[in-house]
C-alpha cells in the first residue's frame, strides 16, 4: 500500500501566508508618490512656495469677500486643494511621520480595500479634513499642506476590524491577508469596546495636546492643523462601511 504523498506547502491549493509587514502595492506606491512629490524640496525656494501656492489648501481662497483671486490655480484650484495639500510636506521629518504612522494601519487598510477603493478613500478623508480646517480657519491666509488627514482615517477606518479576533491588533493573528479581512464590528459595537474607548482616547490626546502632523506654513512659522487630523479620522470612522467590501458579522467575537 503506497504512502500519501506529502502536500507541497507552496503548491497553488494552499498558497503561502504573507506576513503580516509585508507591504501592499497600493501603500507602497502611495508612499512613493509622496516621495517623489517631495523631490520638489530640491529645487528653488520660488518653485517651491509656487507648488505650495497652487496645491496647498488655503483658506483664504475661498474667502468670497475678495475681488481678485490673490492666487494661483484659480477655480480649478478650490477644488484639486481639497486633496493635493494632502501629498505635499514641508521637510523629511514631516512626511516621516505620516508615513510611520500609515504603515500598519494603511497596509491593512489596503488589503481589505483593494487599491482602488484605498486611494479613493484616502482622497475623501483628506477633503474631509481640508474642510474642517477650512470651518475653523476661515479667511486664513496660511497654506496648509500635509497628508495628516488621510492618514488619520486610514487609522480610523483601521480600528472598526483591528481588535476583532485574528485582525493585526488581536492577540490571535494570521497571515496578513487573513487578518485584514475579518468582519468588522458595528460602530456602535466598537464605541463600545474599551480598546477602541483607548486608543480613540489616546489619539485624541496626542492630536491635541501635541498635534503630529499637518503643518500650515505662513508668515509666522508653523503651526498644527489639528482640526484636519480630526475632520479625517471622522470621517474614516463615519465613512469605512461604504468602501468595506467585507460582509459584516455584527455578533463577531472579539479577544
Amino acid at each position: 500500500m503506497e504512502a500519501p504523498l506529502e502536500q507541497n506547502p507552496l503548491s497553488p491549493s494552499q498558497p503561502p501566508r504573507e506576513p503580516i509587514l509585508t507591504l501592499p502595492g497600493a501603500v507602497t506606491a502611495y508612499i512613493a508618490l509622496l516621495a517623489v512629490i517631495h523631490l520638489r524640496t530640491l529645487l528653488s525656494t520660488e518653485f517651491q512656495y509656487w507648488t505650495i501656492e497652487i496645491f496647498g489648501f488655503i483658506p483664504m481662497r475661498y474667502d468670497q469677500t475678495l475681488l481678485e483671486a490673490p492666487f494661483p490655480g484659480g477655480t480649478g484650484a478650490k477644488i484639486w486643494t481639497f486633496v493635493t495639500y494632502s501629498l505635499l510636506h514641508a521637510n523629511l521629518s514631516h512626511i516621516l511621520f505620516n508615513v510611520l504612522w500609515l504603515l500598519p494601519f494603511g497596509s491593512a487598510l489596503a488589503r481589505r480595500f483593494g487599491a482602488v477603493r484605498f486611494f479613493v478613500f484616502m482622497a475623501v478623508t483628506a477633503a474631509a479634513g481640508a474642510l474642517a480646517h477650512l470651518v475653523t480657519h476661515a479667511h486664513e491666509m496660511a497654506p496648509m499642506i500635509g497628508a495628516s488627514a488621510s492618514v488619520s482615517g486610514a487609522m480610523a477606518a483601521a480600528i472598526r476590524f483591528a481588535f476583532v479576533r485574528g485582525s493585526f491588533l488581536s492577540l490571535r493573528r494570521g497571515d496578513a491577508d487573513a487578518a485584514a479581512r475579518v468582519p468588522a464590528q458595528p460602530l456602535t459595537r466598537a464605541l463600545r469596546d474599551p480598546r477602541v474607548l483607548a486608543f480613540l482616547g489616546i489619539w485624541f490626546g496626542i492630536n491635541i495636546i501635541f498635534g503630529i502632523g499637518s503643518i500650515a506654513i505662513g508668515n509666522e512659522g508653523a503651526s498644527v492643523a489639528w482640526q484636519a487630523h480630526i475632520g479625517g479620522f471622522f470621517a474614516g470612522l463615519l465613512l469605512f462601511s461604504l468602501f468595506d467590501p467585507v460582509p459584516r458579522a455584527p455578533d463577531s467575537a472579539t479577544s
